[in-house]
């Protein structure tokens, strides 16, 4: 059984008063430690009728206080957060033995702040997102193949049209844990709560 030993003790002391530059900090710690895909991140959600479902998405920085990701606004996950916008994300850093977890409500990003990232994508993945009906059943991978052909065929020469069924998501948080593994089992978990303007730093029992 692995003994979690890569990290000194996390301390109070070490944190920064703001979660979002402490998150900062442990991605780029996670960036340089060579992960596959540091900014990997577990998105959860819950439908109308309370039923959980979870998946990853890529997180794509900090608009006014918010953690971003992006996504077809038609897709399950779309339609959960339309029908629900508390939501929980996670990072997990093993080559770190860390993890963040965060808890708060999202919203969707102004259309304008989704076009500008949108256009800054691969043209192959603008395509994707153009043509992608994400969450609905498909026949099979040629149905699906021949879609994406014939889009780019038909765009061949001309900028590709913006997908209004697609979009950003902002998640503001509410609380923010830091996980650290230690010795023991003994691991450090010290969790950001929303306190006024600002935050309350608590030590969580492991």
């Amino acid at each position: 059984m692995a003994q979690y030993t890569k990290n000194p003790p996390l301390l109070e002391a070490a944190l920064a008063a703001d979660p979002l530059i402490q998150l900062d900090r442990w991605l780029g710690d996670a960036q340089a430690a060579g992960m596959i895909e540091p900014t990997a991140m577990t998105l959860a959600t819950v439908d109308a009728q309370g039923r959980p479902s979870a998946r990853m998405v890529l997180f794509k920085g900090v608009h006014n206080g918010a953690l971003t990701f992006y996504t077809n606004h038609e897709s399950r996950k779309g339609r959960e957060l339309a029908a629900n916008p508390r939501v929980a994300l996670v990072f997990w850093w093993d080559r770190l033995e860390r993890q963040v977890r965060v808890e708060g409500m999202a919203q969707r990003l102004p259309v304008e702040v989704a076009r500008r990232y949108f256009y800054t994508r691969p043209r192959e993945s603008q395509i994707g997102a153009l043509i992608s009906r994400q969450s609905a059943i498909v026949a099979d991978r040629a149905t699906l193949d021949r879609r994406y052909d014939e889009t780019v065929a038909r765009l061949a020469g001309a900028d590709v049209p913006y997908p209004e069924h697609w979009g950003g998501y902002g998640v503001t948080p509410q609380c923010v844990e830091f996980w650290q593994g230690r010795s023991g089992r003994l691991h450090d978990r010290l969790c950001y709560q929303r306190a006024g303007d600002g935050w309350r730093i608590d030590r969580l029992e492991p």
